[in-house]
């Protein structure tokens, strides 16, 4: 399975804004954007002239960078996206939010969503009971997402219910105590976190 493998602290600098890559460490001084504000490379000060087209791929980047999918899997995303009902930037960004890594990151129960991935890739989650190792899984309106019972003293779970400093989305329901999350409601087509501009996406993949 392909993944970035470089460091994300130069994501986040490239589209000028934090993408919370890092989970509570972008909240604090040492976060690159803060300490470094421009593009990384020897030609990150320079001025670029900033066109439709530019614009429009960095928004899709972003989107990209933060839920962590690659150009491949994003564009399949943008087709599902055309063929349901409503507004394609909306569902496109109610897809990515549907993903299984990025609920157990919404619902606190680790600081990342690289962290979450890990997770789920581990074996550590349970979708209705069963296990998921699936990142992108799709979840569903009612399903219930439960951290397994083996893996419930993982210092890394801990260490994300201890640190939850994030806005909590109101289309998740958290039990902390018993570690599991209901998605209660289709998620809204917006994020919380980061603000995309989906309607740039759809303008880029529409030329």
């Amino acid at each position: 399975m392909a993944r970035h493998t470089g460091s994300v602290c130069k994501q986040c600098r490239r589209e000028r804004t934090k993408l919370f890559l890092k989970g509570d460490r972008c909240l604090t001084d040492r976060c690159s954007v803060e300490r470094r504000g421009y593009p990384p490379g020897e030609h990150g000060r320079r001025r670029v002239k900033e066109t439709d087209y530019l614009m429009q791929l960095r928004e899709k980047q972003k989107a990209r960078r933060v839920y962590g999918v690659l150009e491949k899997q994003f564009r399949a995303y943008y087709r599902q996206a055309i063929g349901e009902k409503g507004r394609t930037g909306e569902n496109l960004i109610r897809i990515l939010e549907s993903r299984l890594d990025n609920v157990v990151y919404r619902a606190g129960l680790a600081v990342s969503r690289k962290q979450a991935r890990q997770l789920v890739t581990h074996g550590h989650v349970a979708v209705n009971g069963r296990k998921t190792d699936i990142p992108s899984f799709q979840v569903r309106q009612g399903d219930t997402i439960t951290i397994r019972e083996r893996s419930k003293d993982s210092p890394v779970v801990k260490q994300a219910l201890e640190s939850f400093q994030r806005e909590q989305v109101p289309w998740i329901e958290v039990d902390r105590k018993q570690l599991s999350a209901v998605m209660v409601e289709r998620p809204g087509g917006e994020s919380v976190d980061v603000p995309i501009r989906d309607e740039m996406i759809v303008e880029l993949y529409s030329r």
